[in-house]
């Protein structure tokens, strides 16, 4: 072990602990390290699809929105690869995915602190020590070989993991594809006959527009099964977006946890739309490929959930429910691919060993503060910090780059007892929480 006592450890290098590392790496006033089990920085790479730009504007960087002359923005990124005169001309509020996620590494390459292939295995609390602290076990990827270091504070974030539906698990990568492979298996799936994608959101539309613009065989039939009752745009009103401000996770935060539940269910058109521009050109393309009645060989279904699969002698058969007509059939297909989301990855070990000592509001979601650590049993001044599975907790910006500084921004301050980085507030021309005006 080393004798070196850390402010904070953080688990997982993806957006939001790198936003921190950036921070962190422009004050004193804390000092943390960091650890990722894979070999570098690589955010989604089976959905880095070419021509799909990111879904929230280029200032929801690593730390724009909580100091805008660091040198890890965006801006000062274009500047330094030569690209200032094109993004300026491009005149586009948002950026690719690919140059989004190049920017990310360019600064991952920058920040002294990062361990990439080192997987944390295990967190001991040390509560009775003389001075209360973690300590966190790593492994090294290459060589097997375990340390452990100490901190005053740890940073859970370990993101998420697909969700494949039941009964698919088991079958061929190359025949059933999460969206989160979709790049590496498109080759594949190009020389296919009939391809399926499964789902409903951004992803599941950017990976059949871009089967579609690329189906250059007459015969090859692509087919949308989408369990939603349509295919709906992403909110983007003006007020529609002040509910991804820190105003209203303060106002969400405070609700009880069964009326943010229910105030989830009324955000769906905020969280599970579809980009507008992304929809616009799908109908395009199949405009264009339907002109002098030409058939398009897509099928695009609504309103119908894949509840299995079944294998045939010349691929799979889904088994199919069209829920407001009540009606199930099977729909053959070569491949699938499954744009059914992500969900929360909570190691092994925090649930082994952390599972007693923390509060649940449920067997499913911690209790966390809204400066998001872990609310334990008993009172401690070292804080288990967590941006994983905050959704019941902090709403629907839970997941949402925009404030993932700001999220940063909180465990900053707290950490160093004081105001590294303003807290923003009045965000937002909407107030969210009745007050008295008597």
């Amino acid at each position: 072990m080393t004798n070196e006592m850390h402010d904070v450890i953080g688990i997982g290098i993806g957006p939001y602990n790198l936003g921190m590392a950036a921070l962190l790496d422009q004050t004193d006033e804390v000092s943390g390290i960091f650890f990722e089990k894979t070999p570098e920085f690589n955010w989604h790479p089976g959905m880095l699809i070419e021509k799909m730009d990111l879904q929230v504007p280029f200032l929801a960087d690593l730390t724009t929105f909580a100091d805008p002359k660091s040198p890890y923005t965006f801006m000062n990124y274009l500047y330094e690869h030569n690209r200032m005169f094109p993004f300026f001309f491009h005149k586009h509020f948002k950026v690719p995915r690919q140059e989004y996620n190049h920017y990310m590494q360019w600064v991952a390459r920058q920040i002294d602190g990062l361990y990439f292939g080192y997987t944390v295995v295990d967190v001991k609390d040390h509560s009775n020590a003389e001075e209360p602290h973690y300590e966190v076990m790593v492994e090294e990827t290459a060589t097997g070989t375990l340390s452990a270091y100490k901190a005053k504070h740890v940073v859970l974030g370990t993101g998420s993991e697909p969700v494949i539906l039941e009964g698919m698990d088991g079958l061929p990568n190359e025949d059933v594809v999460h969206t989160s492979r979709y790049v590496f298996e498109k080759e594949q799936l190009l020389k296919a006959k009939d391809v399926t994608v499964v789902g409903s959101g951004q992803s599941a539309l950017e990976v059949f527009l871009d089967l579609l613009e690329e189906q250059e065989r007459t015969d090859m039939k692509l087919t949308l099964l989408t369990r939603s009752g349509g295919l709906f745009q992403l909110d983007q009103a003006k007020f529609a977006q002040e509910f991804f401000t820190p105003d209203y996770v303060d106002y969400f935060h405070g609700l009880s946890f069964e009326q943010r539940n229910k105030a989830l269910d009324t955000l769906g058109p905020l969280r599970n739309g579809i980009d507008p521009e992304t929809l616009s050109r799908l109908y395009t393309n199949l405009y264009h490929k339907t002109a002098a009645n030409q058939d398009s060989n897509v099928l695009i279904q609504p309103m119908t959930e894949v509840k299995g699969i079944e294998g045939t002698e010349d691929g799979y058969n889904l088994l199919c429910t069209q829920w407001q007509e009540e009606r199930s059939y099977s729909y053959p297909t070569g491949k699938v691919v499954l744009a059914t989301g992500y969900k929360p990855h909570l190691p092994k070990w925090f649930i082994d060993r952390y599972k007693e000592k923390i509060e649940w509001e449920d067997e499913k979601s911690y209790r966390v503060t809204r400066d998001y650590q872990l609310v334990f049993q008993d009172r401690r001044d070292h804080h288990f910090f967590t941006l994983t599975n905050l959704l019941h907790s902090h709403g629907a910006g839970a997941t949402n780059l925009g404030l993932a500084v700001h999220r940063n921004v909180h465990i900053i301050n707290t950490i160093a007892g004081k105001e590294v980085y303003k807290n923003q507030q009045d965000t937002s021309f909407q107030t969210f929480s009745a007050k008295d005006f008597s």
